[in-house]
């Protein structure tokens, strides 16, 4: 006789999302859909992810309350197992079951289901996890799938279904503080809003006080909907539009929450993650990070440990690389409403997505936000960036030259400034060079390392244009995802990316440093454009070919582009010549 199905507070019955995992040979598939067809007591979400990986969805796992780990008895508890489990757990999945597939094939013996059975648990007592238990089953006869089988009468469990029925995911669900994330705000007349959204933790009444995670604005509920009807309450699981008593700022990704346990708002926190990106993990390169319905720009900004899955030891790493699973810390761009995974395992976790392409790169869960810089504010000055430029008669920008090694860019830079300061123009060049004489001399060459200087030289820029100035920045910054990083610190029309293009050959002809050579002799690793990518500008405000046209010609273009674009004025309305300016006649 198996359990009733645990209900939600609001009277609705708890959703069961669970996956088998499992190679397809041990009988993933026939196993999920034997389940989706028997399981009718309650609705149930089953998904076959089948191994061997990649093809093990760590994204569709994590959306998982179980996680079915399926073996062939014969194989034992194997390593891919192991994985299966411990991946499982990073991604938030809080119950886990081992079942052990084909015991028909091996006699029914007892011996061998223990065997895995105790390496399973010895494995889950050292991971976070609600609930574990290993249960023998054949797909194929349907032993200890519905009922109990004669044939393993030394096993004293559950069945897998009358388990699953009876299992409640997350009995504290409805008892937790109110979160609820704003998925969209519609107005259904001239003078009323609903905020809508599904409710991750908690319980929403009529007449309850809610407040806004960030803002903490607060105000009233005056209004709750379920599929279009008016109810009193509303708990963890219902999609809702909410009305309000009094308007308050309450945009799509914001979650209101309750103002006596409201989350932490802070701009760090420290993550479990499964990497999942094809590139490594670069700290200090900019991704898109999503939690709790809410996405905001941060970076990695740093990795505390790799995770050994063989030993589940940490070691020392820096970055980590697809499959990785690792221990980071995570500075975001702006406060945000954070609960550790712990607190409240619906709000607890967290996505990091590449800001270019949007495909989600890592998964995992909160450890805790980091109240560190919580006393640091923008301290608003009384000169502003408008009138420090006004002062100079001209707009500020950053011009930003990229490409290869031995192109041409210091060249043309040059170039370009000195006809700036030849018309009275204020200005400051960086060149890549340079900045790793002084700013950037403690950074080596390797992904991480190019990420972190352009991530400071960006900075440093941004000071320069607020002070009014046109910054020329000269810099190989091979990759795009930084360049964009760079753009994003200013005005859409304050920075001008401008591409100084020469093919691989022509560059390696001039060698100005000697680089190419050293590189081709293996004592230059991680050059770009030999054993490092250079990832070309996709929409460039200028493409200059060095190995065409001359560099002054080439200079005249850029000056030619900043007229057009109204940042400097033309020459005839210039005062101060460049000869009197350095003490000439």
């Amino acid at each position: 006789m198996s359990e009733p199905a645990p209900t939600c507070a609001s009277g609705g019955i708890t959703p069961l999302r669970l996956a088998v995992c499992g190679a397809e040979e041990a009988g993933t598939s026939a196993l999920a859909g034997r389940l989706s067809a028997a399981i009718a007591q309650r609705p149930v979400i089953v998904s076959a992810l089948p191994g061997p990986e990649p093809h093990l969805s760590p994204l569709e796992l994590a959306g998982c309350d179980l996680a079915i780990l399926l073996v062939e008895l014969a194989d034992g508890f194997t390593d891919e197992v192991r994985r299966r489990a411990v991946i499982a757990s990073t991604v938030g999945v809080r119950h886990l079951l081992l079942v052990a597939n084909n015991l028909d094939l091996t006699g029914w013996d007892l011996q061998t289901f223990e065997a895995a059975a105790s390496a399973f648990q010895s494995l889950v007592a050292r991971l976070p996890h609600e609930s574990a238990l290993a249960i023998p089953i054949s797909v194929l006869t349907g032993d200890n799938i519905e009922g109990p089988s004669p044939a393993t009468s030394w096993y004293q469990g559950p069945a897998l279904i009358p388990y699953l029925t009876g299992l409640d995911p997350d009995p504290d669900r409805a008892t937790r503080p109110l979160r609820l994330p704003i998925a969209a705000v519609t107005r259904p007349g001239p003078d009323r809003r609903h905020y809508n959204g599904s409710i991750l933790s908690g319980t929403l009444r009529r007449g309850q006080e809610v407040q806004v995670a960030t803002s903490q604005a607060r105000s009233m509920v005056e209004e709750i909907i379920i599929d279009g009807e008016v109810r009193e309450t509303a708990s963890a699981g219902d999609t809702v539009a909410v009305g309000l008593a009094t308007h308050i700022d309450v945009s799509s990704g914001n979650m209101l929450v309750s103002p006596a346990q409201p989350p932490l708002l802070a701009e760090q926190l420290a993550a479990h993650v499964l990497w999942l990106g094809d590139e490594p993990m670069l700290p200090g390169r900019d991704y898109t990070i999503k939690l709790a319905g809410g996405e905001i720009t941060g970076s990695v900004t740093g990795v505390k440990h790799r995770l050994n899955i063989g030993t589940l030891h940490h070691d020392a790493a820096r970055t980590l690389h697809r499959g990785e699973i690792g221990s980071c810390t995570i500075a975001t761009s702006g406060p945000m409403a954070i609960d550790s995974f712990e607190a409240d395992p619906n709000a607890g976790r967290v996505v990091l997505a590449d800001r270019v392409t949007g495909s989600p790169i890592a998964v995992g869960t909160i450890d805790f936000a980091l109240r560190r810089g919580q006393n640091i504010h923008v301290q608003r000055l009384i000169v502003s960036k408008r009138v420090r430029a006004d002062i100079k008669n001209q707009t500020p920008c950053i011009l930003w030259f990229t490409g290869l090694s031995g192109a041409g860019k210091s060249t043309i830079a040059n170039l370009v400034e000195s006809q700036l300061a030849e018309r009275g123009f204020h200005t400051y060049m960086l060149d890549g060079d340079n900045v790793r004489h002084g700013l950037n001399k403690d950074l080596g060459f390797t992904a991480a390392d190019r990420v972190e200087n352009i991530r400071r030289v960006g900075e440093v820029a941004k000071l320069f244009v607020d002070a009014g100035l046109i910054v020329l920045c000269s810099f190989i910054s091979p990759f795009r995802a930084e360049r964009e990083t760079v753009r994003s610190l200013v005005g859409e029309s304050e920075f001008i990316e401008v591409y100084v293009s020469a093919p691989l050959e022509v560059c390696e002809e001039r060698d100005p440093k000697g680089l190419y050579a050293k590189s081709r002799a293996g004592r230059l690793p991680n050059f770009t454009g030999i054993d490092s990518p250079y990832e070309t500008p996709e929409n460039p405000a200028l493409v200059l070919d060095t190995a065409q046209t001359p560099a002054d010609a080439l200079a005249q273009q850029v000056v030619d582009l900043l007229q057009q674009r109204a940042i400097v004025a033309p020459a005839a309305r210039q005062m101060a010549p460049f000869a009197r300016m350095v003490g000439g006649d």
